[in-house]
């Protein structure tokens, strides 16, 4: 087993795989490593200028098409194999140089996630730095999880906690909630942060709208993953308990004579009755779904269309050279 995989994916980056491939061969030299480089998709000739530049130490993992990055990460933690596992963006902008001292760090003090913080980022102020302060700052407070920099690929995991991340859609960002949901220790580090040389960036404002759905289900992971029926439950007896204490009310009413008909308290108790229901039997169905989640068939999120390692085409993840 190799001590240690750096898992990196990309699209359209193949101005940037040259000079990836060599820090990352420079950065760790003297560790026994191997590269995971999962190409999400790419249209451009990245896949071609990985097979040119690639060693013995290098696999390349093709996806039929572009997943996402969360995908994509999965899909090359699935095709790993060492004893832990670093993930690195393809955009040079995180330093594979900070990948030892972090792995140290892991192994020495027994955490098991060594998260990256980009110091003195190399990002624009408005567009990137600004939202994502405040996109920090509010998943912090939301799911009690506190690290600096969620936008910071660069981290170090002991490996049975990689493969336990479970990320699914664009779950990336919230990798360390991720982590702390299977009782993960993290801690973190300042890493070095360059600005991007070649090619474009694959964000923009736009995903703001993403981050914000992606924390709503963070939250509910965090606190009510294994026990939905706590808050819906909970939200369905307050709502059905109201609609009963404003219908008996209208009821006292009707019998000393008043007409309740088309009041908008009525309305109100109605509607209060119904979703009481309603929230009641979301939370019987979604701890029935959770059964079925923790107890259902491992199957894979991505469909693989080669796997090459050292310039050669392999047909199974048991031919890889371990």
């Amino acid at each position: 087993m190799k001590e240690l995989s750096v898992v990196i994916t990309v699209m359209n980056e193949e101005e940037n795989i040259k000079p990836l491939l060599e820090a990352v061969r420079a950065a760790l030299s003297g560790i026994e490593y191997e590269v995971i480089l999962v190409d999400d998709g790419s249209a451009d000739k990245t896949k071609q200028q990985i097979l040119e530049y690639a060693d013995e130490r290098t696999i390349l993992v093709e996806l039929r098409k572009n997943y996402g990055q969360s995908t994509a990460m999965t899909a090359g933690i699935d095709y790993s194999r060492g004893k832990y596992v670093a993930l690195l963006d393809g955009d040079l902008q995180n330093d594979p140089t900070d990948i030892p001292a972090m792995l140290e760090l892991l192994k020495k003090e027994d955490w098991d996630v060594v998260a990256g913080n980009r110091k003195n980022r190399k990002d624009g102020f408005v567009l990137r730095k600004i939202p994502s302060k405040i996109a920090n700052a509010l998943i912090r407070h939301m799911t009690g999880v506190y690290i600096k920099d969620y936008g910071c690929t660069l981290k170090v995991f002991k490996r049975e906690i990689a493969e336990d991340l479970g990320l699914y859609g664009e779950l990336h960002r919230f990798i360390p909630v991720l982590a702390k949901l299977q009782g993960a220790r993290i801690t973190q580090v300042d890493v070095k942060h360059h600005a991007r040389i070649h090619g474009k960036s694959k964000y923009g404002i736009n995903r703001t709208f993403k981050v914000m759905s992606d924390l709503v289900l963070m939250v509910f992971m965090r606190k009510y993953m294994q026990k939905p029926m706590h808050l819906f439950g909970t939200m369905g007896f307050i709502s059905f308990g109201l609609g009963v204490l404003i219908n008996i009310y209208l009821l006292v009413l009707k019998i000393m004579g008043q007409d309740i008909w088309g009041k908008p308290l009525l309305i109100l108790g109605l509607i209060l009755l119904l979703g009481g229901i309603q929230f009641i039997t979301i939370g019987i169905i979604a701890d029935i779904n959770v059964r079925t989640y923790f107890e259902s068939q491992n199957k894979k999120t991505y469909n693989v269309r080669k796997i090459y390692h050292a310039k050669r085409e392999i047909s199974h993840t048991s031919d890889i050279a371990l």
